[in-house]
């Protein structure tokens, strides 16, 4: 009895041993990619998932959205200024087998190609070019990416340029251009504001000088705020009419 309950024991364990490296659970996040003896034999979805131990291999495929940075890349402009740029590229798996079977390491593939794009396509622009047309720029390295990897199953979903990063000697240039912009615009709003308060001065002389006595109210009223001024101040007052006569 005893030596029955022991041979129980070891078949259990013996399809225990068997049997439990075949279980494996997939993510909703999944799919399984199932190699027989090195050929593919199908795409698991998620779930409680069975393969043959020892003789299937199961790779795991992430298929949500990825956001993978582009290391910063060192770029000759099309007018011959050198800039460091990088940018993020959000890629997605749509063929997990594609992804499996089609290149050794997807993601690795995927942002090589994107560092040579992004290296070929702000070469063909103007520095001021790249600084204002970042959405464009973006737009033309997702479609070359896009197309190169779609052999592979991945979806470029977006492109996004980061930082842009230029010469110190550039920098310079670029923030002395910008103060003399500001100090130009200053000048212009302040010649604006002196043309108008002279016309405002004329238009007042004019109206003051067709007005019966207007220049002697503006006398007194002149008169009046040097009178507040506690310096002390002596006035004498001259008629008018003495100069006309003098005249």
């Amino acid at each position: 009895m005893e030596a029955a309950s022991v041979l129980v024991m070891f078949i259990l364990f013996i399809l225990i041993f068997l049997i439990a490296p075949g279980i494996r659970i997939i993510n909703q996040y999944e799919r399984g990619i199932v190699l027989r003896l090195g050929k593919y034999r199908r795409t698991v979805e998620p779930g409680l998932r069975l393969i043959i131990p020892y003789i299937d291999k199961l790779t795991k495929v992430d298929v949500r959205t990825t956001p993978m940075d582009i290391p910063k890349q060192e770029v000759i402009t099309r007018d011959n200024v050198t800039v460091n740029v990088d940018a993020i590229v959000y890629f997605k798996v749509l063929n997990a087998e594609k992804a499996v079977l089609e290149t050794t390491n997807y993601s690795y593939a995927t942002s090589t190609f994107a560092q040579t794009a992004l290296r070929d396509v702000t070469g063909n622009f103007d520095l001021d070019e790249i600084l204002s047309k970042r959405d464009e720029i973006s737009v033309k390295i997702r479609e070359i990416v896009d197309a190169q990897t779609d052999k592979w199953g991945i979806d470029i979903e977006s492109v996004k340029l980061q930082n842009i990063e230029l010469p110190a000697d550039m920098k310079r240039a670029m923030a002395k251009q910008a103060e003399a912009e500001r100090e130009r615009r200053a000048a212009i709003i302040s010649a604006e504001g002196e043309k108008a308060a002279a016309g405002a001065v004329v238009e007042a002389a004019n109206l003051l000088s067709r007005t019966p006595g207007g220049l002697n109210i503006r006398t007194l009223q002149t008169l009046e705020k040097i009178s507040a001024d506690p310096s002390q101040k002596t006035v004498i007052m001259i008629p008018s009419e003495l100069f006309k006569k003098l005249a």
